[in-house]
């Protein structure tokens, strides 16, 4: 009888990663969308803003689509301003776990936001990423709990020290911004992380039947 060896040393365990595993990839992915966002933007501009009619609109049929476009779409530039360095870090350290995951995290947030405004939205059109961003930070606020990494945890700290007061945002009583998209943009945030917590979970529970020491008789 026979038993194959237990492997030296543990790999370090890839969810607990705070920063993506390849930043430069990372790096083209936020950038690149950014960049969208400044191109749609300036055609934007260039219509006199014809193209914010196509955010969401709270409630009717013709204002479903809008679910789609929103994130891409800002009132003006001051307004894409205030959105370009949260979209651009919160959107590259969501990204730790690779980009494939990334996708999967933004589409939740944004379908989420976009329905809830949808569904609870005030009166008149609502475009902007700052449901994405508001999205992006809930899931780093609260994946390193869900992962019980202290690295994480610890970047979820210091984001929440600095960026804490925007959180206040998904608290309604300021006219012209989407408190709606910020909270329903957090709550997906929140859904993602624990969908991640999930699926790492069973990923693991798999390596872990399939590493099994095999005996031989």
């Amino acid at each position: 009888m026979s038993t194959l060896p237990a492997p030296a040393s543990k790999p370090k365990n890839p969810v607990n990663r705070i920063l993506p595993p390849r930043p430069l990839q990372a790096l083209i992915v936020i950038g690149s969308f950014t960049v969208l966002l400044y191109l749609i933007e300036i055609v934007d501009a260039a219509m006199s803003g014809r193209l914010d009619q196509f955010g969401i609109q709270p409630r009717t049929v013709g204002g479903l689509d809008g679910i789609l476009w929103a994130p891409l779409l800002h009132h003006g530039w001051e307004h894409l301003f205030s959105n370009t360095l949260p979209v651009l870090l919160f959107g590259f350290l969501a990204m730790s776990n690779g980009v494939g995951q990334w996708v999967a995290v933004t589409l939740t947030i944004w379908l989420f936001s976009g329905v809830g405004v949808w569904l609870v939205g005030g009166d008149g059109t609502t475009v902007g990423a700052s449901g994405l961003a508001f999205g992006w930070l809930a899931f780093l606020l609260v994946r390193g709990l869900f992962n019980r990494a202290f690295g994480q945890i610890l970047v979820a700290v210091v984001l929440f020290l600095y960026w804490g007061g925007t959180l206040l945002g998904v608290l309604p009583g300021n006219p012209g911004v989407s408190w709606q998209g910020h909270l329903f943009g957090a709550i997906g945030g929140i859904l993602a992380a624990w969908l991640v917590a999930v699926a790492n979970k069973a990923n693991k529970a798999t390596r872990s039947e399939s590493s099994t020491p095999a005996s031989a008789d």
